[in-house]
């Protein structure tokens, strides 16, 4: 069974992909900052990380930094969930191996089929 990781500052985004990915997948662990989702790293393995990139203490991009920095993590799946248009947020995803970039809002058919696309059958 995979586990996916989901960071958003925001609780209706994090509750809205939950609901959306428990559909299919069953093991879902949610967090509300960079520093969290660090901790959660460290704590458990997690087959899929789904990112934001606009958060208060640590951006998403900061965090994937700090990802890649780890030998242990440096080859996790990480995807960016957001809103930012930002071109140069676009680069540093790319720049840093993200596996992807979803734009919110998104259609839950979107979310279901960039994450299988990643980690696998449902």
């Amino acid at each position: 069974m995979s586990r996916i990781l989901i960071v958003d500052d925001e609780n209706m985004n994090l509750k809205m992909a939950e609901f959306i990915l428990k559909t299919k997948y069953k093991d879902i662990i949610l967090a509300t900052s960079g520093g969290e989702c660090l901790q959660v790293l460290e704590t458990m393995p997690i087959d899929l990380l789904l990112l934001d990139i606009e958060m208060p203490d640590m951006s998403g991009i900061d965090t994937l930094k700090k990802i890649r920095e780890n030998p242990r993590l440096s080859y996790l799946p990480v995807m960016f969930i957001t809103a930012s248009g930002d071109v140069n947020d676009v680069i540093s995803a790319k720049s840093l191996n993200a596996c992807g970039y979803i734009k919110k809002p998104f259609l839950p058919e979107i979310l279901l089929e960039k994450v299988h696309s990643v980690i696998g059958p449902f």
